[in-house]
């Protein structure tokens, strides 16, 4: 049964973790790099939110919460097959895919600190990928 208290307080959290990552970690790394390569590290940031949110929802989701294996999980919901706006817990199912990838997007978008001004955009985007 969905609960609407629940279901606002993770609608706020998923936008405040969104807002962590860009512009608040863009931002912040935009500061401590030199004037020449801001630009560069706001790239770093916005393109992994789109991405790592691409990849999220096309296939981590069912990997990450797929009923499967000990390790990973199944493709079930590959694509988003079977996620829509049934309860999962006291919350839609496609706000908890959607809370949940936002702290895959922060996670990868974090690592874009320690490569700045050291490695180049399309090496960051094949590591990403990866």
């Amino acid at each position: 049964m969905l609960d609407a208290g629940n279901t606002a307080w993770l609608l706020m959290s998923s936008a405040l973790v969104m807002l962590m990552t860009a512009p608040g970690l863009a931002l912040f790394y935009g500061g401590l790099v030199s004037q020449r390569n801001v630009l560069s590290t706001l790239m770093h940031s916005f393109f992994a939110l789109l991405l790592v949110t691409m990849q999220w929802v096309l296939w981590g989701y069912t990997l990450a919460f797929g009923d499967g294996g000990r390790f990973l999980g199944s493709l079930q919901h590959l694509f988003l097959k079977g996620v829509g706006l049934e309860a999962k817990g006291t919350i839609p199912h496609v706000l908890f895919l959607a809370f949940q990838g936002t702290f895959a997007i922060i996670t990868a978008a974090l690592v874009s600190g320690s490569v700045v001004e050291r490695m180049r955009f399309p090496a960051y985007l094949a590591f990403l990928t990866l």
